[in-house]
Order: structure tokens, then C-alpha cells, then sequence
């Protein structure tokens, strides 16, 4: 049951017209992230599910890009994103993003600090991808902390 106003459990904008220029603005925000992304599509997908993680967000566990099978994603690539560590369908760079947007969810001062973490990613990404990935970190991590907290959509499925 949303802990704002009354909307149904698939509802994911409804909510956003007590908000209407923020509601605005972050979906700007989501646009850009979604839309003009500069991460190829398997690295942005597997930060994004990382954060869904730590976030324990339904909605971002339960959505799906619609890139499907031909952009190299499929039912597999989702069902073992709590091994992003070890599974072998994952490459490094995958695996460095999805360190990165885990650890920005749940450890942030210490990903700072760590410096070998750095190197090992400075290695897979220009300062333009990880400023990309850095931000697209920063809309997962609040929308889903958001729609987690205030109890929205918690049940619907949705395809990016």
C-alpha cells in the first residue's frame, strides 16, 4: 500500500503529479540515463540490477530492457546478477560496473578509498563512461530507494 496517496500498486507515475516539476525533471533525468547513455547496453543493465539489489526494489529487480536476446541479454543475464562475481556470462568490464554500482549502493566511503578498485576500473572505463555510470548509479539508487520506501509499484513488471 503506497505510503502517498492512493494509487495502485502498478502505478509508477500516477504519484508524480503530487510532485509535478520534480516529477518533471526526474523524468528528464531518466530520459537521459535510458535514452543517451554512452554504456553499452549489457554494462548499463547489470549496474542498474546491482543497485535493484541492494535497493530491494521489486520494480527494478522486475524490469527488463527491451533489448532482449539480439543486444546479448536475456532470462540468464538476470537470474544470476547475485553472482555478478563469479557467473561466466559476465566479463570483466561487467562485473567492475556492477562492483561499482553495488558498492556506490551500499559502501560509498569505502569504494572512495579503494584504490585498487580504481585502478582495476580506470582500466575498463573512460572518465566519460564512468561519469555515465556514476550518475546512472546516482537515478537508480534514489527512484528505487523512493518507490521502495514509499511502498509504489512494488508489483508491477515493467520493460524499459
Amino acid at each position: 500500500m503506497s505510503r502517498v496517496g492512493s494509487y495502485s500498486d502498478d502505478d509508477l507515475a500516477g504519484w508524480l503529479s503530487a510532485s509535478p516539476e520534480l516529477g518533471k525533471a526526474l523524468g528528464g533525468f531518466t530520459d537521459a540515463v535510458y535514452n543517451r547513455n554512452r554504456l553499452p547496453l549489457r554494462v548499463r543493465e547489470i549496474a542498474r540490477m546491482a543497485i535493484a539489489v541492494a535497493n530491494e526494489c521489486a520494480v527494478c529487480r522486475g524490469a527488463r530492457d527491451g533489448g532482449g536476446p539480439d543486444a546479448g541479454i536475456d532470462e540468464h543475464f538476470y537470474d544470476h546478477v547475485l553472482e555478478w562475481e563469479s557467473w561466466p556470462g559476465y566479463g570483466e568490464r561487467e562485473r567492475t560496473a556492477a562492483e561499482f554500482a553495488y558498492r556506490f549502493a551500499t559502501d560509498h566511503t569505502a569504494l572512495r578509498e579503494d584504490e585498487d578498485f580504481w585502478q582495476r576500473c580506470h582500466a575498463h572505463f573512460s572518465d566519460e563512461l564512468l561519469t555515465d555510470l556514476a550518475l546512472s548509479c546516482a537515478l537508480w539508487l534514489g527512484t528505487g530507494r523512493v518507490l521502495r520506501v514509499l511502498d509504489i509499484g512494488q508489483s508491477c513488471r515493467l520493460t524499459l
